[in-house]
């Protein structure tokens, strides 16, 4: 089975200096077990579903997914100075959503979506490396509800991690440190592996 978690910059890694992340323990935990299972991770970096759009269906099709993993949206909930100028809207957000999942059925029905998680907003408001951009907790929560919303009415797996991080876990405010991604996959690893026996 070739798994596919397509996200960004946490997906990815970021600041993971010990294991690079819950998707590549996650992908060492399958390669150890020696199942027949490939994980692909495809996190990038400061990706929106709009970004992840653009390279969904090429890359999901080149890897043959037979169960797909998104974790998206906190990039989305980013905003630019003020929250009426997010850099998705949550309209937009929806529509991506939508339409990533009608791609995704090409290739199979074991999809799941992971929730954004609490960001240190004390660290993010604004993000240190870019001073108009932001992130808060009561932002990203819309984007997690209309997800959690959205899966619920489409009957797929949503898992939700939006509160499973506490502030120490925080590298700068939003990436975790190497425990914050541990915690996000031992809970991945127990969603993953229950939708993957699931016919």
């Amino acid at each position: 089975m070739n798994i596919c978690i397509f996200g960004d910059s946490i997906t990815w890694g970021a600041v993971d200096h010990d294991k690079g992340g819950w998707a590549e323990r996650l992908k060492t935990y399958f390669m150890e077990r020696q199942e027949g299972v490939n994980l692909y991770n495809l996190g990038v970096d400061d990706n929106t579903s709009d970004d992840l759009l653009k390279r969904f269906d090429v890359e999901a099709s080149a890897r043959e997914a037979a169960l797909i993993v998104f974790a998206i949206g906190t990039n989305d909930s980013q905003y630019i100075k003020t929250t009426d100028n997010p850099r998705v809207s949550l309209e937009k957000f929806e529509n991506n959503i939508f339409e990533l999942v009608k791609q995704a059925k090409k290739f199979t029905n074991k999809i799941l979506f992971v929730s954004p998680t609490r960001v240190d907003e004390s660290k993010t408001m604004p993000i240190p490396w870019d001073t108009v951009r932001y992130y808060d907790n009561e932002n990203i929560k819309k984007y997690s509800d209309l997800l959690k919303k959205f899966c619920n009415e489409e009957r797929l797996t949503y898992v939700d991690i939006q509160n499973l991080l506490d502030t120490e876990d925080l590298y700068d405010g939003l990436h975790p440190f190497p425990q914050g991604h541990q915690k996000i996959f031992e809970i991945m690893k127990e969603a993953v592996k229950k939708l993957q026996t699931n016919s």
